[in-house]
This record gives structure tokens, sequence and C-alpha cells, in this order.
């Protein structure tokens, strides 16, 4: 296989892109996708490939482990899990979620950021920042209060009401805003029904102009263990057009974000 020079070539690639090695991807794709099994010519029409180049990726992948071979049918190997799991092992949850984050991020021209409850505080432990400027300054490791945030009442919609009732009878809570809810009665309900709807989005509560929608993380056992949210400017969307354009985006990314925990 020959490797070509730098540079772009007619159809728009790097003559660095190793077209074959794409192939094979696929190929691999494709067998993951149909655990039951391929055979050649099954493999060669859903891969665009001749029986000729099906029959040659699909050899090499067994000979290298990743397939195996039963009579006429080609299925993917546990290896290939093996390799995803030595990955894993030394990968964070972060650097695992960064490129959903990212995604997010870039699909919506906002914000995408994830949070982890810290006694009172919501603590950012990742974050793809856009374009659009905010007043707050918020980086890995910045503190915000979790009451009045998105990500904080998701995280506090997983106590149980007692531990809620002692969580926001202890809390600081005042005013960042005209529209800052300080009572403890209301803000219980709003998480209660964080709870129940498996989002929140707040509106002006830490600061004018924000508004935020949020999602859970959640591990194996389905307790959340973090949250990821994406801001915006009021002027841009109202609350109802943040939550219906925002939603379906985080929660496909929390999903991707959550095989992490089924991976490792």
């Amino acid at each position: 296989m020959a490797e070509t020079g730098r540079g772009e070539t007619g159809d728009g690639h790097s003559r660095d892109h190793v077209a074959s090695l794409e192939r094979g991807l696929g190929v691999m794709e494709i067998l993951a996708a149909h655990p039951a099994g391929l055979t050649l010519s099954e493999m060669a029409e859903k891969a665009g490939l001749t029986r000729a180049g099906a029959r040659r990726f699909l050899l090499t992948l067994v000979a290298t482990g990743y397939a195996t071979q039963n009579g006429r049918r080609f299925f993917l190997s546990p290896r290939l899990i093996s390799l995803a799991r030595t990955w894993l092992s030394g990968a964070s949850l972060w650097t695992y979620a960064e490129p959903f984050m990212r995604e997010v991020s870039s699909t919506l021209n906002e914000s995408c950021s994830a949070g982890i409850l810290s006694g009172e505080d919501v603590v950012y432990v990742a974050r793809v920042p856009s374009r659009h400027l905010l007043s707050v300054a918020l980086n890995v490791g910045t503190h915000l209060p979790a009451y009045c945030t998105s990500m904080g009442r998701v995280l506090l919609s997983d106590l149980s009401p007692e531990a809620l009732e002692i969580f926001l009878a202890k809390a600081t809570i005042r005013a960042n805003t005209p529209k800052t809810i300080t009572s403890r009665t209301e803000l219980a309900k709003l998480i209660a029904r964080a709870r129940e709807q498996g989002y929140a989005s707040v509106d002006d509560q830490l600061e004018r102009g924000l508004r935020s929608v949020a999602v859970p993380i959640r591990d194996r056992s389905g307790a959340i263990v973090a949250a990821i949210n994406a801001s915006t400017q009021s002027a841009r969307f109202s609350v109802e057009e943040m939550e219906r354009v925002f939603l379906p985006h985080l929660q496909r990314a929390a999903a991707r974000i959550e095989d992490f925990f089924v991976a490792k």
C-alpha cells in the first residue's frame, strides 16, 4: 500500500489519509452492527466492496484477532472490547466525555459544561466554551452555588427528600438577581420536578440574561454522579426554545457518556 505526500487530493482528503484503513474500520463497524455475523457476500454488499476486497479485509481482521470465522460467517471478536478497556483504564470520565460535549457545543454554538456536587456548590470538572461571552467567568474548578444553577438542581435531585431538606436548611441562599428563587419550599419543589422530568432549566437565577438547561450523568447503579449543561444568553433563546432545542443534544451526549460506566 503506497502512501502519498502531504496536501489535498481531489476528493478533499489529505494525502496522508489512508483510504484502506478507513474502509477496514468501516468493515469493523458493520460487523459490530451485526452480532449474528455476516457472510462474505453480505459484507461486500453492505460495505460497497468487491467480494475480493471484502475477503481481504475480513481475513486480515481474523488474522489479527479482531474477527473470527465460523463456516461462511464472520464475527467481530472480543479483542476490540479488550482494546477499549485498555484505553478506558487509563482515561478519566471527562477525557472520555469531552468529544461528546464538544459536539454539543459545536452543534448549538453554545458552551457545554460538566459539574459535580461538592458541599453546597457545583464544581466545574469539564467545559467547552462558546464564542459568546458571558459575564460570569467559568473554568474547570469554578464553584457555583447548587441551588440556583441547572446542574446543581439536577445533582440535588438525586438526594432523598430528607437529605434535601437538610441541605436546603443549611445552605446559604441569597438573591443574585431580582428573579432568583430563595424560598426553600419553592426550591424543593423545583428540585423534585427536576427529578421527575429528568432535567432542570434556570432563567436569570445566577445572573441576569443567563439561561441554562442540564441533564444528569448516571453510573451503572443509576445514581447521578455528574451533570452536563448548555448555557445561553436570554437574547438568543427563550426558555421554551432552549429546552426544545438543547435537550435532545444534551440527552444524547449524556447517554453516550454513560457508556463509559458500562464499558468499565
